[in-house]
């Protein structure tokens, strides 16, 4: 808003009539300031829903090009960043040691998640018919995949749900809410920093102790999506809205 109001400050001063009078009489930002009418769009707060996980992910499973597929899976079993899984390159994951790294972080700090039994499959099976330094290769100039929307479509068109990348994050962290992973745990699950919070700040939390919650949040999603036995579906609403 500030920008609006400089950029149209300017206008009036610059641009005037033959009688040199300015052909901007007023700035149409100081009018929405003065009648409240600018407000902030409210963040998107919509996620998977547990029942709808098994036909979502039907859909994603009849995908014909496997490196969306994978991309769009990890992200849901990991509440990756779309951009933190398009750019994830190999020499990120450690299959010896199960995890992946992100290095390229919102908060600039590195990121190292434990693999699930399932997450480690569907790499393990990716690493060995590699053909990029990327696990998820495009053919544009950035080497990576970037936007899925073609794919993204034709998922919601066999499966009827509709979703975009980031909900498959809010889906993340909502499911491992109801599932009562610890708040310290889901924090570095999600990297988010724990501001304000002196206990967290004593607590150095090893990614080997995030390797269980990460197992159950992911068996869980699998059981909703009925890839293993069955599951009692938790019924969950949003608490507030994912931040990027």
């Amino acid at each position: 808003m500030r920008l609006l109001r400089a950029l149209f400050n300017f206008a009036a001063g610059q641009y005037e009539d033959i009688q040199g009078k300015s052909l901007i009489t007023e700035n149409p930002v100081k009018r929405l300031s003065q009648t409240r009418a600018w407000y902030r769009v409210e963040r998107r707060q919509t996620f998977i829903k547990a029942h709808e996980l098994a036909p979502w992910y039907a859909g994603v499973q009849q995908l014909q090009n496997e490196v969306f597929r994978d991309y769009l899976l990890l992200i849901l079993l990991t509440g990756l960043r779309r951009q933190e899984a398009a750019k994830l390159r190999w020499d990120q994951v450690d299959l010896d040691a199960k995890t992946l790294t992100v290095l390229d972080t919102k908060n600039h700090e590195s990121h190292t998640l434990p693999l699930s039994s399932y997450l480690y499959e569907l790499l393990l099976s990716r690493s060995q018919k590699r053909i990029s330094v990327y696990v998820f290769p495009g053919t544009g100039a950035a080497g990576h995949i970037i936007e899925p929307r073609k794919q993204m479509a034709n998922v919601t068109k066999l499966s009827g749900i509709h979703f975009t990348v980031h909900d498959l994050r809010r889906t993340f962290i909502t499911i491992a809410e109801g599932l009562d992973i610890s708040a310290y745990a889901l924090k570095r699950l999600m990297n988010h920093k724990m501001n304000g919070d002196i206990t967290a700040g004593y607590i150095v939390t090893d990614v080997e102790r995030l390797r269980k919650p990460m197992q159950q949040i992911t068996d869980y999603f699998l059981k909703c999506m009925g890839v293993q036995p069955s599951a009692t579906l938790i019924t969950i609403q949003p608490q507030g809205a994912v931040h990027e």
